[in-house]
């Protein structure tokens, strides 16, 4: 396996676009490239479960990311339907709680699906916490949300590859770190605000690093996928 299909296994790319015709096109660009793909709100909205079987015969493994945040009960039940797909990794928001957390966690892997929490979104920053009541710093927050997480056994967060290396710290060589917020020198940073090149986040402690834009985006997404790693 040459080093760039090697590198590959551990990108989810996000396919966050506005039609299903647009999202096949380019899981049929990338089949084969080793990556995963990742069903957000926006696909979810427009085809449901629909493509996820579709991009299964093409080979690739599935984060679904609908960043469940809802009752115990509520999130549990909703786990029971997604696990029955042929999803391989759903996420939950740790804000939603202990008990949450734990109920999703055992459907999941009663199923033989992957778990993980959002810590806080890429998006935000210690201005936007603070807007919203959270007075602990951005770094704070993340590692008391992951510390939950793995309390209510999921088997990773959702967080910024800059606190990757704590969060390793706090949480051990197995915890599975996703990170957002990846962009290559080579990229624009668009909304994102805390944000790591692809090499650096793997070394950071990433487990896997999703990538939108700079990919999807691409005249050649399958040759910007490749040039991740230049």
């Amino acid at each position: 396996m040459t080093e760039s299909l090697k590198l590959n296994e551990k990108v989810i790319v996000a396919l966050d676009v506005d039609s299903r015709e647009k999202a096949l096109g380019l899981a049929q660009e990338l089949a084969g490239s080793g990556c995963w793909l990742k069903v957000g709100l926006e696909l979810y909205a427009l085809s449901g479960l629909n493509l996820i079987e579709e991009f299964k015969k093409l080979g690739f493994q599935i984060f679904l990311d609908l960043k469940l945040h809802d009752i115990p009960t509520t999130v549990e039940k909703t786990m029971r339907v997604l696990t029955a797909s042929g999803v391989d990794m759903i996420n939950v928001h740790c804000s939603g709680g202990y008990e949450m957390m734990a109920r999703s966690a055992e459907v999941c892997h009663r199923a033989g699906k992957k778990i993980i929490g959002v810590t806080v979104l890429t998006s935000m920053g210690e201005q936007e916490l603070s807007a919203i009541g959270v007075q602990n710093g951005t770094e704070q927050q993340v590692v008391r949300l992951a510390k939950l997480a793995r309390k209510a056994a999921l088997d990773g967060v959702v967080a910024s590859a800059q606190e990757a290396k704590i969060l390793r710290q706090e949480c051990g060589s197995e915890f599975l770190l996703v990170t957002p917020g990846i962009r290559p020198e080579w990229s624009e940073k668009n909304d994102q605000v805390r944000v790591l090149t692809p090499r650096k986040a793997l070394e950071a402690g990433s487990s896997y690093l999703v990538v939108g834009r700079p990919i999807t985006m691409a005249e050649s997404p399958r040759e910007a996928l490749d040039r991740l790693w230049d």
